[in-house]
C-alpha cells in the first residue's frame, strides 16, 4: 500500500477505510491482551529538545549510560530483521530509537513490529550515536500509550492542502510541526504585553460577552437567545462600554484582553471572532494612547526578535521608536489634491475611484472612505493617522482645536489597521447626541452604525474623569511577528465554511 497523502475529505477513500480497517483489527487483538489498550498514564522525564541539547556532543558509535524516559508520537519506523529504528516526535522535537530483540525480547519487539506509525509510545533507554553520527535512545521498555486509528499524511510531503490544514489543525500540529512556533510565539506574545501592562499597574479583568445592547464600535453584531430570561442577546463587539463603566467606578488602569464577535465578512485579516485588548487609563488623552501603544509594540517586537526591524512579506518593518505621526484630513488632502471641506469636492473623487457612496453619506463618511481605499493601503510603517471625523467615531472627544474632528487615532502597519483610540468622550449629553446620530445613520440604512445605550449615558451621568482609551488587535500583532500572510494562519481553529 503506497502512503497515504491527506488532502480532503474526499480522499479518505477506498484505501485509508482499508488502512483503519487494519488498525482496528490491530486493536481489538490488544484488547484480548490487555484490558487497558489505552493507558492512563506515563511519566515522562525528559523532553526530545532538552536530550539533543545534553548529549549531541557524544562522540560517534560512543553511549551514555543515563536513563532517558521519554513520550510521543511514532512518525516513521524501518525494522531489519531482529532490528528496529524509528523517529519518536514530542512538542518539542524529534529522535531516533533503536530496539533490539535481544534487549526487549521477543514477544515485546513483536509487538513493536505491529506498531504504526501515528502510535502514541512511551520508551525508557540510554542515549549514543550511531555510526552515521546520529543521536539515538537504545530502548530497554518500550508501551504503546494509544494505539492511532487513522494514518496519518505522507511523512515526506506533510500535510500541504491550506483547507484541510485549518479544518483539522491537530493534524497541521503532527505533519508539519514547525508550526508550533507560531502559536508558542502568539502565547509568549499575550504574557508579554499581559506583563508590559500590569508593571505600569493596569489591573486586568473580565466582562461579559452577552451584551443586552451590543456597541463600543460600528460593526455587525451576532444573535443569540437566553430562553429562562425569554430575552434577544448579542456577541459583544467590542469591551468597550464595559470597561469605561468601570473607570466610571473608580478603577484607574483596566484591560482586557478577550474574543470579540462581527458578523461581516472574511479575509486574510478578518476573521468573525478575533482576541482584542482593550485597555483605559482615567486622566490621560490620545497623545497618552499614542506613547503607550509605541512602547508597547516596539518593546514587544524587541523582546521576541531581539530586533526591532522584522521582515513581513519581503518588506522591512521598523519598530524603532518614535512612529511617524500624520492628520487624516492633511494626508487625503496631499494624495487625493481636494479640499477636505467641499462635499461636491470629496463626492466628485469617491466616484473617480468607483467606489459606493451611499446618498445620505455626510462628509465625514466620505472623507473616511477615501482614507481607507487611498491612504491607509500605502502605510507600510509603523504610523499613527490623527484626528478622524466626528462623524464616524461616535465615542470619541471632539479634537479641542476642531470641532469637525475627534482626537482620535489609528496605528497601520503594512496596510492594516493595528490599533484604534480614542480621548474618551464624557460629556453625557454630548454622548446622547451622538448615540442619536448613530440610530439616525442607522435609518438610513448604514447597518453598521451603533444604536443607543441609555445605561451608558447613565454611567457618564455619574461622571468619568478624562481618559484614554486604545483597542489593539492581538491577531494582527501576531501576523506581523510570525510573517504570516493570512489570519488563519495564526489562529488554532479559523472559522470555515461549512462543506
Amino acid at each position: 500500500m503506497k502512503p497515504s497523502n491527506i488532502t480532503d475529505n474526499q480522499t479518505d477513500s477506498q484505501e485509508n477505510k482499508s488502512e483503519e480497517a487494519i488498525r482496528l483489527e490491530k486493536l481489538n487483538h490488544l484488547r484480548d491482551l490487555t484490558p487497558h489498550p489505552f493507558k492512563y498514564k506515563f511519566i515522562k522525564k525528559h523532553k526530545t529538545s532538552d536530550i539533543i541539547k545534553q548529549f549531541n556532543t557524544i562522540e560517534t558509535g560512543e553511549s551514555n549510560d543515563s536513563i532517558l524516559t521519554l513520550a510521543g508520537r511514532l512518525i516513521a519506523k524501518r525494522n531489519h530483521g531482529k532490528a528496529f529504528f524509528g523517529n519518536l516526535q514530542d512538542e518539542f522535537g524529534i529522535i531516533q530509537f533503536y530496539a533490539n530483540s535481544k534487549q526487549i525480547g521477543n514477544e515485546v519487539f513483536n509487538q513493536l513490529l505491529n506498531y504504526d506509525v501515528g502510535d502514541i509510545i512511551g520508551i525508557e533507554g540510554t542515549p549514543f550515536k550511531t555510526k552515521r553520527g546520529e543521536l539515538t535512545v537504545k530502548v530497554s521498555k518500550i508501551d504503546l500509550l494509544t494505539k492511532s486509528l487513522l494514518p496519518l499524511p505522507e511523512k515526506y510531503h506533510g500535510l500541504q492542502n491550506i483547507e484541510r490544514r485549518y479544518r483539522h489543525r491537530y493534524i497541521d500540529l503532527i505533519s508539519n510541526p514547525e508550526i508550533k512556533e507560531i502559536f508558542k510565539i502568539r502565547s509568549k506574545a499575550i504574557s508579554l504585553i499581559r506583563n508590559h501592562l500590569e508593571k505600569k499597574e493596569f489591573m486586568e479583568v473580565e466582562t461579559p460577552v452577552l451584551h443586552n445592547i451590543y456597541g463600543g464600535a460600528n460593526a455587525k453584531p451576532f444573535n443569540t437567545y437566553h430562553n429562562e430570561l425569554e430575552q434577544n442577546l448579542y456577541l459583544r463587539i467590542a469591551l468597550e462600554l464595559h470597561l469605561k463603566r468601570l473607570i466610571v467606578g473608580g478603577f484607574e488602569k483596566v484591560f482586557e484582553i478577550g474574543r470579540v464577535f462581527r458578523n461581516e465578512g472574511i479575509s486574510y485579516k478578518h476573521n468573525p471572532e478575533y482576541t482584542l485588548l482593550e485597555l483605559y487609563e482615567a486622566y490621560t488623552d490620545y497623545n497618552d494612547m499614542m506613547n503607550l501603544t509605541e512602547d508597547l509594540l516596539s518593546t514587544l517586537v524587541y523582546t521576541i526578535h531581539k530586533t526591532y526591524k522584522i521582515t513581513y512579506k519581503e518588506t522591512e518593518i521598523d519598530f524603532t521608536p518614535p512612529f511617524k505621526r500624520i492628520k487624516l484630513v492633511d494626508e487625503i488632502q496631499k494624495q487625493c489634491h481636494i479640499d477636505c471641506n467641499n462635499i461636491d469636492e470629496l463626492r466628485k473623487k469617491a466616484k473617480e475611484l468607483h467606489l459606493k457612496i451611499p446618498n445620505e453619506a455626510t462628509k465625514g463618511h466620505l472623507i473616511m472612505e477615501l482614507y481607507d481605499s487611498v491612504i491607509e493601503p500605502t502605510l507600510i510603517q509603523p504610523t499613527f493617522i490623527m484626528d478622524h471625523p466626528w462623524e464616524t467615531s461616535p465615542l470619541a472627544k471632539k479634537h479641542r482645536d476642531n470641532d469637525s474632528l475627534v482626537e482620535r487615532f489609528e496605528l497601520i502597519i503594512h496596510g492594516m489597521e493595528i490599533a484604534n483610540a480614542f480621548s474618551e468622550l464624557n460629556d453625557p449629553e454630548d454622548q446622547y447626541k451622538r448615540f442619536q446620530d448613530q440610530l439616525n445613520a442607522k435609518e438610513k440604512g448604514m447597518e453598521d452604525s451603533q444604536i443607543m445605550d441609555l445605561d451608558y449615558i447613565q454611567a457618564l451621568k455619574q461622571g468619568m474623569p478624562p481618559t484614554g482609551g486604545l483597542g489593539l488587535g492581538i491577531d494582527r500583532i501576531i501576523m506581523l511577528l510570525t510573517n504570516a500572510h493570512s489570519i488563519r494562519d495564526i489562529l488554532l481553529f479559523p472559522h470555515m465554511r461549512d462543506k
